[in-house]
């Protein structure tokens, strides 16, 4: 059993509930307490600290923790578990839930519209995770990413909107998980490159929008869409980055800007001296990933046992889940800013090959370390994070209604929990590779506590979208080096 599972943060020791209340409302004939015994204790027991005072926020992890126990018990009338204690994945009503997303939604979401393109995004990547068919969707995207699309580089959240790099980044992979050639060539590469030229800051970071804010999904972001585009990394002489030797790149000093942002915590903030946050942290990692080989990059440029640390404290024991800043509760989505983390710390801790030269040719492998309890995730996601209603879809814990956002996350968390990801330096044919590439594999083991069909798509580990999806994309712009 991970370490992370049962060693608490502080703000958890104190989490508590009232005696005379009890964990939970126990269903005549079930006790969570005593629940069937394929499902372990760590899940339906509370933590075996309590503390006899009362916060606003112990109340509330309390509440939480109970309502994720309720469905973690495995007593529930309305779901079919298997012999685990596990639901099926209800990919049916998923996909169902995420189509009628694409469609034409409420007045209320009007708010929303600068949030075009990431419901493009949520919907089709949450869709072809499930197995489904998105590029019968390509006529649409095309036609829809055209008209977001800027004479002056990138995307913006609808027709007239300026241009953001969260948005582009959402229509750029939103044209991926279409796929082909009309959708890819909707993107104008050389004015986009010009627009982020003009977001590149002296300091190494990124900024989101002209004038923007500059933070770690910045980087990111950038390192995303560059390397899918195969991009030149060369500055315009109109960057505020630019320098007079004309050395300074796009990627320059990125991986230090990232590395101001590793907190006292030993997680990742969005900017210097802010608060670590999970969906930071896989921002960081993803984009040092991108720049070069994990194992050489992260730990150069990162603490990582004490990133380990603090990533390893925010799973929760009984709920499995994960938080995304110290003292929140837990919440579906970080199933993948989280759980997305572990494969790339992997890769830094385990990614070393022949062919490099170590300094110590005898360090040892750490392959077998698993650095949180994949059960729990796995549970948590099957259990409390599916809709069981018709409505479909998942979402943030029990109490909330499933939505596009937590549908593709979760997913994607699912998805990482069920496969583990390599770096090979060679292609089928035992041919050396120019660059590692990310090899993928389903995970059998003793977490494969859930249904062989209730398997999804295997993500690309720091570009998010299936794998074959992203191959297919790079592979077509890695003959177009210049415009």
């Amino acid at each position: 059993m991970a370490s992370s599972m049962t060693q608490n943060t502080p703000s958890r020791l104190e989490a508590t509930y009232e005696e005379d209340d009890g964990f939970v409302d126990i269903p005549d004939g079930h006790d969570p307490r005593h629940a069937s015994p394929v499902v372990p204790k760590l899940f339906t027991e509370p933590p075996p600290v309590h503390e006899d005072y009362s916060t606003h926020t112990l109340t509330v992890q309390t509440k939480t923790m109970n309502e994720c126990v309720r469905h973690l018990a495995a007593n529930l009338d309305e779901v079919d578990y298997n012999h685990h204690g596990v639901p099926r994945l209800r990919r049916a009503a998923h996909i169902k839930f995420l189509k009628k997303q694409l469609g034409t939604l409420p007045a209320p979401f009007l708010v929303a519209d600068a949030s075009r393109p990431w419901f493009l995004f949520w919907c089709l990547n949450g869709l072809a995770l499930a197995g489904e068919d998105t590029t019968s969707y390509r006529q649409q995207v095309i036609v829809t990413a055209k008209s977001m699309q800027n004479p002056t580089g990138g995307f913006g959240g609808g027709h007239g909107q300026m241009s953001h790099l969260a948005t582009t980044f959402a229509v750029v992979l939103a044209l991926a998980l279409v796929g082909g050639e009309e959708a890819y060539e909707v993107i104008d590469r050389k004015s986009m490159w010009r627009w982020l030229c003009s977001l590149k800051q002296p300091d190494g970071g990124v900024q989101m929008v002209y004038g923007g804010e500059v933070d770690v999904r910045g980087a990111y972001c950038t390192a995303v869409i560059v390397g899918l585009l195969n991009m030149p990394r060369e500055l315009s002489p109109d960057s505020p980055a630019y320098t007079p030797d004309g050395k300074s790149t796009l990627f320059t000093g990125l991986a230090e800007f990232v590395r101001r942002c590793q907190t006292f915590e030993g997680g990742i903030s969005g900017r210097p001296d802010a608060e670590a946050h999970g969906a930071y942290a896989f921002c960081a990692l993803a984009c040092l990933a991108i720049l070069d080989a994990p194992h050489r990059i992260i730990p150069k440029y990162l603490d990582v046992p004490r990133l380990i640390a603090w990533l390893s404290s925010l799973q929760y024991a009984p709920e499995g889940g994960f938080c995304g800043r110290t003292n929140k509760l837990v919440d579906g989505c970080y199933s993948h800013w989280v759980g997305g983390c572990w494969p790339l710390i992997d890769a830094a801790l385990n990614g070393t090959s022949d062919l490099d030269e170590l300094e110590n040719e005898s360090q040892p492998t750490i392959d077998s370390i698993d650095w949180y309890n994949r059960e729990g995730l796995i549970r948590y996601i099957l259990c409390c994070a599916q809709d069981e209603s018709k409505r479909g879809g998942l979402r943030d814990k029990p109490s909330s209604s499933s939505d596009a956002y937590h549908s593709c996350y979760v997913l994607s968390g699912l998805s990482t929990a069920q496969y583990k990801w390599g770096l090979t330096y060679l292609d089928d044919d035992e041919m050396l590779l120019a660059e590692p590439k990310w090899k993928v594999t389903p995970r059998v083991d003793d977490s494969q506590i859930y249904d062989k069909e209730d398997r999804v798509q295997a993500i690309h580990p720091t570009y998010t979208i299936p794998d074959h999806m992203f191959y297919d994309m790079q592979g077509y712009f890695a003959s177009k080096a210049g415009f």
